[in-house]
């Protein structure tokens, strides 16, 4: 292997100026804005990531219809894919960050703002250490395409139509996770709940499918008995003008474990002082505060991938009662019969199940060469002889190639914030990852 420790270092300040120039597009979804296909600030970061690309080296390609671009080197039949995304999740209330969560602020070793961890950090990661990899003149013996999407963290259409027209890499990884690598990712069912409202309730919250919901604002009636009934529950809160604000803590729908779901105890405590509704009393009685949902599912589980995990991300009382859920399904376990179970639980309340979006699991066996080559890079450059391959409620781009996992750039026990307030990329750590990047590539291609 080529010495291009040094390489690795110079790209260090570049790599972190790209990031910065990057997470300063507030990339979230908003769909068809100035005529593209998710807005015009996705659409922009797409354009900067291929400029940051060309301008290294690469050759460039952005799709007409604005879903997805990508940038190329190297020689060969054989393509080697890297699946990125350049969307990020809304950033939430501006008052729960220290900083603008689009103006990036470096501050003790880690740079702040939405995107670092996922993906814009990871992804200009590898994209510098391939840089490094040219610099050093390292010969590539198969192409490497960096595919840049713009649709992950809603409904993969970007994905899905560079699929239908691009050539599909024969191997690849996914820079959207965490080290040592994921072997199995659970399947993700996207879904909505409706029902006609006849309760007079009305209710908004909630920011997206995969969040857990950190505040749930109540403007309605009875606020004085609500508040009394939240301080015997234990639940936090916030009297503000005009209405109560009750207090969750976010996190990522793949382990809602980790936060507290504002909306379920703000309709536990309304259904205990007898404010109901369809979806309130569905919230309320099926699910509670359980993250596995439980009543609902029983102990759904297995021995590759874990339990089966459940989020009310949103929940919307109009004419209509919608909740919308996301739920992680274990590798093994039948998609249909969890969705069996889903609709006789919530037809006891008059709520019909609308399916909004599914992706199938991926399930790689131990012994496959990607896990293979991947682990021996992972272990001699990381000297972790300990850590094994994990599997993942986590949705990646891995799922959607062939022979193509989940690798890093979380180190092991490192901090996650994606999707989170105060998101932040422990910076040593990117250049590790880097590095662990570029020794891979360089296995991959020679």
């Amino acid at each position: 292997m080529h010495d291009i420790s040094y390489h690795l270092r110079a790209q260090q300040a570049p790599m972190k100026a790209a990031l910065v120039e990057l997470v300063r597009i507030p990339s979230v979804c908003d769909e068809g804005a100035g005529g593209y296909p998710f807005g015009e600030a996705v659409d922009q970061a797409l354009r900067k990531a291929l400029q940051i690309a060309g301008d290294l080296g690469f050759k460039t390609y952005y799709d007409d219809g604005g879903y997805y671009g990508y940038a190329e080197v190297g020689e060969g039949e054989e393509l080697l894919g890297i699946l990125g995304h350049l969307d990020v999740v809304p950033p939430g209330k501006r008052e729960d960050w220290t900083n603008d969560p689009f103006n990036p602020v470096e501050k003790d070793g880690m740079l702040y703002g939405r995107g670092t961890q996922d993906d814009k950090g990871p992804l200009m990661a590898a994209l510098f250490a391939v840089k490094a990899l040219l610099d050093a003149g390292v010969p590539f013996n198969k192409r490497v395409r960096f595919i840049f999407g713009t649709d992950e963290e809603t409904l993969w259409r970007c994905i899905t139509r560079y699929k239908e027209i691009e050539e599909l890499p024969g191997m690849g990884f996914s820079p959207d996770s965490r080290f040592p690598l994921t072997y199995a990712e659970k399947g993700l069912l996207q879904l909505r709940l409706e029902g006609a409202n006849q309760s007079g309730v009305t209710l908004r919250g909630g920011s997206a499918f995969n969040a857990v919901p950190d505040a749930m604002l109540y403007t309605g009636k009875r606020q004085v008995e609500l508040a009394g009934k939240l301080t015997q529950l234990g639940f936090p809160y916030q009297e503000l003008t005009g209405g109560i604000e009750v207090k969750g803590k976010a996190a990522h729908a793949m382990l809602p474990e980790e936060g507290i779901n504002a909306i379920a105890r703000l309709c536990l405590a309304l259904q205990a002082i007898g404010i109901e509704s369809k979806a309130i009393n569905f919230i309320a009685q099926e699910i509670g505060e359980d993250p596995n949902a439980t009543k609902i599912f029983g102990p759904c589980a297995d021995e590759p991938s874990g339990r089966l995990k459940f989020n009310v991300g949103k929940i919307d009382l109009g004419a209509i009662e919608q909740l919308s859920i996301d739920c992680r399904i274990p590798v093994t376990v039948d998609k249909e019969e969890v969705v069996a179970k889903l609709i006789a639980a919530a037809a006891k309340y008059g709520l019909e199940y609308r399916e909004f979006d599914w992706l199938a699991p991926i399930y790689l066996p131990l012994d496959h060469f990607m896990i293979e080559t991947l682990m021996k890079v992972y272990r001699a450059l990381s000297r972790d002889k300990v850590s094994q391959p994990v599997s993942s409620g986590g949705a990646t781009y891995a799922r959607a190639m062939d022979n193509c996992v989940a690798f890093g750039a979380l180190l092991v026990g490192e901090e996650l914030t994606e999707h989170q307030p105060n998101e932040r990329a422990v910076l040593k750590n990117l250049y590790k990852a880097m590095e662990i990047y570029a020794h891979a590539i360089h296995e991959l291609t020679s």
